[in-house]
């Protein structure tokens, strides 16, 4: 009867810590988020943007600025995305999870930092992604506190360097830094490159005539196995349904994720922006009703 009651207690207590919100491993990421943001937001600009603070952007660019609406608003340094109940795999013919995903940008220096909560089988997986310091990485954990993996080196310093890049297009003052540049291919296709801390990433932005962007593609990001091996298959960010935020800002709220495998895509990240610098998204081409 010991031994039961023993039992018991001790599944009653694994259930408290599985359904009580405080995890150590969220509040480090909210701590790092912190202290990062309140670093970017004493080093930035202020004041609104013009279109003379993108002159040195190509065309494409610019027009990608003005039709996005960011002429005239405030500058930042940094971005807060915020994704619920998004369709997520840990690899090819793996179930899907069902996460909540927060996102966070740096312009003050290429830095990133995203968190993953949810439950496999009841039971709660955190991932933290990271990019900082010119170093990232990617750590999961099961149940608040059993490392599942902990991936670092210099291949996830590029794969998160790139990812970086790709999210800059949301945040402009980070395509003011000195580390990015750009070259207009045509007229619907931009070429970037970021170098931070050694590390070196490439990719390439792709608008539609609207001057939305739609996708960033790049050869350049590594895909890592559970063993470690890093694999090097074109990716892809696809961004659809734009609609002007409730602050005024034009934006997908829309975005999935893509390896292009050869012989089919694999969509591992695949769901609805929930909102942006705390903005969230109205129909299509129309702002959001304010509160």
């Amino acid at each position: 009867m010991k031994i039961l009651a023993g039992v018991a207690v001790l599944v009653l207590l694994v259930a408290v810590w599985f359904g009580i919100p405080y995890s150590p491993f969220k509040r480090q990421f909210l701590r790092d988020a912190a202290a990062r943001a309140q670093a970017a937001q004493l080093r930035t600009n202020g004041g609104l943007y013009a279109k003379e603070d993108f002159e040195r952007l190509p065309p494409l660019l610019q027009k990608y600025m003005e039709a996005c609406g960011y002429i005239g608003r405030e500058r930042k340094s940094v971005l807060a995305m915020e994704y619920r109940d998004i369709a997520f795999s840990l690899g090819r013919n793996r179930p899907n999870l069902q996460i909540d995903y927060t996102q966070m940008d740096f312009a003050d220096t290429p830095s990133r930092l995203a968190f993953i909560d949810a439950r496999m089988f009841g039971v709660p997986f955190q991932g933290y992604d990271y990019y900082t310091g010119g170093k990232g990485g990617m750590k999961g954990v099961l149940a608040k506190l059993l490392t599942l993996f902990d991936q670092t080196g210099s291949e996830m310093d590029k794969a998160c360097l790139v990812t970086y890049l790709a999210e800059s297009i949301f945040l402009p003052e980070a395509l003011l830094q000195d580390c990015v540049s750009f070259t207009q291919i045509d007229v619907y296709t931009v070429e970037a490159r970021i170098e931070n801390e050694g590390v070196r990433a490439a990719g390439r932005f792709h608008f539609n005539d609207g001057g939305e962007m739609v996708c960033f593609s790049t050869d350049e990001r590594g895909q890592a196995s559970s063993d470690g091996t890093v694999e090097y298959i074109p990716w892809e960010a696809r961004c659809e349904g734009y609609a002007v935020y409730s602050d005024g800002i034009k934006r997908p709220t829309i975005f999935r994720a893509v390896w292009k495998y050869p012989d089919a895509d694999f969509v591992y990240f695949d769901g609805t922006i929930t909102s942006v610098d705390g903005a969230e998204a109205g129909t299509a081409g129309q702002p959001a009703a304010a509160d």
